[in-house]
């Protein structure tokens, strides 16, 4: 019987639900991952809370977003919440009417051709199928989307427009803000006239409180157990030193790298081959899968923080939260040294927001720079514009801003509160799972340039990346990592033919299409045509993979390689008019079910891709523009247009 019992134990350790929490003591509060509240209603009684700010966010925004609209509340005579809605049960919001002058607020991202955030699916389905009577529940609406994109703000529209028809109260406008301009702007513009109308309909004034509200408190650590302090997990502790599977974004497999090669012959890039070891990690993927790293920020920027506000980064510190009921008690795992914080957990490379840039304008001396710094979180014209040149346009880092402002010496440990929480990084895979198995891989570009203050701005993914190098001395190099899966997938019938249009580092998923084609060829299987363009500036410099494609077109796996050099004579030429040259193609389109795969930039290729599209349509398919743009977007919606794009 005892046998029996320590093997059930064994099995419920290991196959247990993610939402359980690993049962573990520790004289700390450590990040761990979440049970799922069983009511938010019953939360914000408690805490006598009348304002919920629920976040669908995948890389951070949202999440900052709504903390700073619950953190905001409190200046208007409210008390705010933020929550992450896989947390809660959104059943309940019906509820929400008997708290008295009550609302809920979303901020909700929308990641990738229209959907929801991985975290408000959930929600996201509910909605859809719910019929639940919203009457008496307020509520208000701010989107994060991107114009590059076909369905801008998809999942903000469509939570505005769902809960107005299951009966909510729309107390202000939607929002609409746009990565591909000034978010960040958006955000400020919306705020400042969300704030009125909220105060307008419950009938309170704002109290006038307009000084820095802390969320946190330091707890400096001088005897501790090193044991229990975190060096850079995202959520169990010690989780780097003993992997146990499951492995998502709270708790990635560390990856050894097996291969780094540079895959440009010239220029003054740096287009690079990472491979990435998997085995034993029980980790699966398929072809058009994208892998997620965490990378850690440059030990110059961390170490010149530190200098410049002249700490011990070795200090170890917890931040805690002063609100005991929330479910954040942290903003990043404690207990840990400040160098981790700053060099695993916080975005220090990124430009700060405005509202970083407000809650430190007290701590510059210099009367001038702290006008400006409030100047510039305010939504003020001029403010905007300052904020535009001096930050964005510049790409003034913390460092960048701590060297350009003597005056301002903020405690390190307000700093880090208020930093955002330095994100994973998404690559598309470049392998296949069925003939690389235990192996994933990236393609990238090397981000570095020097910026209008003469700095060279590095980023943090892909330098860091660069510089995991194979070694023959033993010792290995691994990358955090763990794979989210996607839609962009290979036809389900082999036989299909597919049209693939990927320029520069746009390839990787291509590769990993192809040879799957070629395996399934091996396997004896009727592989449809194959076709791929691909761009790049010169023939001799840029051509990624070139051998491997070439030998893949001999082999017949490649049906045609079709190759833009951009650069190579007096007019560019670009994978777009290559692709209006082929008229063959609409045959395969229209008549032979072909799927098309787009990847890469969406601000101009995956645009200009799109008419070419169009035109071939109009001129062989003798249909007009509206009636081109209308097939292609059915075609979206069968699963035969799909998109991989960053902007």
């Amino acid at each position: 019987m005892k046998t029996i019992c320590f093997r059930l134990l064994i099995y419920w350790f290991f196959f247990r639900k993610k939402t359980e929490p690993v049962p573990e003591i520790k004289p700390f509060t450590p990040v761990t991952p979440q049970i799922r509240e069983t009511s938010f209603i019953e939360k914000m009684k408690k805490t006598n809370r009348n304002i919920v700010v629920f976040y669908g966010s995948q890389t951070g925004t949202a999440e900052e977003f709504a903390n700073r609209l619950a953190k905001d509340a409190q200046r208007y005579g409210m008390k705010g919440m933020a929550a992450d809605p896989e947390e809660y049960d959104l059943s309940e919001l019906s509820r929400l009417k008997e708290i008295p002058n009550s609302m809920a607020v979303f901020c909700m991202a929308t990641y990738g051709e229209g959907d929801p955030t991985d975290n408000a699916q959930e929600f996201y389905d509910w909605m859809q199928g719910t019929d639940d009577d919203l009457e008496g529940v307020n509520f208000a609406v701010f989107g994060l989307g991107n114009k590059t994109y076909e369905r801008f703000n998809a999942t903000g529209k469509y939570t505005d427009k769902r809960l107005a028809e299951l009966g909510g109260k729309r107390v202000f406008d939607l929002g609409l803000g746009d990565d591909d301009i000034n978010l960040e702007e958006d955000f400020i513009s919306w705020k400042e006239q969300f704030w009125p109308a909220v105060c307008e309909f419950f009938g309170v004034e704002a109290t006038g409180e307009d000084s820095s509200i802390r969320q946190f408190e330091l707890v400096v650590h001088n005897d501790i157990n090193m044991n229990q302090v975190y060096t850079g997990e995202m959520g169990r502790l010690k989780s780097f030193q003993t992997q146990k599977p499951p492995f998502d974004s709270k708790n990635p497999f560390l990856a050894t790298v097996t291969g780094n090669r540079k895959l440009n012959k010239g220029g003054n890039r740096h287009l690079m081959h990472i491979e990435l070891d998997i085995t034993d990690s029980k980790i699966r993927y398929d072809s058009g899968d994208h892998v997620a790293v965490y990378p850690t920020n440059d030990a110059a920027v961390v170490n010149g923080i530190g200098e410049r506000l002249g700490v011990d980064l070795d200090t170890v510190i917890s931040l805690k939260n002063l609100d005991e009921e929330s479910n954040k008690k942290h903003p990043f795992p404690c207990p840990t040294t400040y160098r981790t914080a700053l060099t695993h957990y916080l975005d220090i490379n990124n430009m700060p927001r405005t509202n970083v840039l407000y809650e430190l304008a007290q701590y510059a001396s210099d009367p001038k720079e702290q006008e400006n710094m409030r100047k510039m979180a305010s939504a003020s014209p001029e403010g905007k514009a300052l904020y535009q040149s001096w930050v964005l346009d510049s790409e003034r880092n913390i460092l960048a801003i701590l060297e350009d402002l003597p005056s301002l010496n903020p405690p390190i440990d307000h700093l880090c509160e208020l930093l955002p929480r330095l994100q994973a990084r998404y690559y598309s895979i470049a392998s296949s799972s069925k003939v690389y198995p235990t192996s994933i891989h990236i393609c990238a570009v090397v981000i570095e340039y020097t910026t209008k203050t003469e700095r060279v701005f590095k980023g943090v993914a892909t330098n860091w990346l660069k510089n995991k190098e194979v070694t023959d001395n033993g010792h290995k190099l691994t990358v955090p990592m763990y794979v989210r899966r996607s839609q962009f997938r290979l036809p389900f019938k082999p036989s299909n033919p597919i049209i693939m249009i990927g320029p520069g580092t746009g390839i990787a998923p291509f590769m990993g299409f192809i040879r799957e084609r070629a395996w399934q060829k091996e396997q004896g299987k009727e592989a449809g045509e194959t076709i791929l363009y691909f761009g790049c500036r010169h023939k001799n410099e840029d051509f990624l993979y070139q051998q491997e494609l070439e030998e893949f077109e001999r082999a017949g796996v490649l049906t045609q390689l079709n190759v833009a050099f951009s650069r190579d004579q007096e007019h560019k030429i670009y994978v777009q008019h290559l692709l209006k040259k082929n008229k063959q193609l609409w045959k395969l389109i229209h008549s032979n079910n072909a799927h098309i795969y787009v990847c890469g930039d969406a601000r101009n290729m995956a645009r200009d891709v799109h008419t070419a599209f169009y035109e071939i349509a109009e001129e062989v398919g003798g249909l007009t523009h509206t009636q081109a743009v209308d097939y292609f977007k059915k075609l979206m919606t069968k699963g035969r247009y799909s998109q991989d794009v960053w902007s």
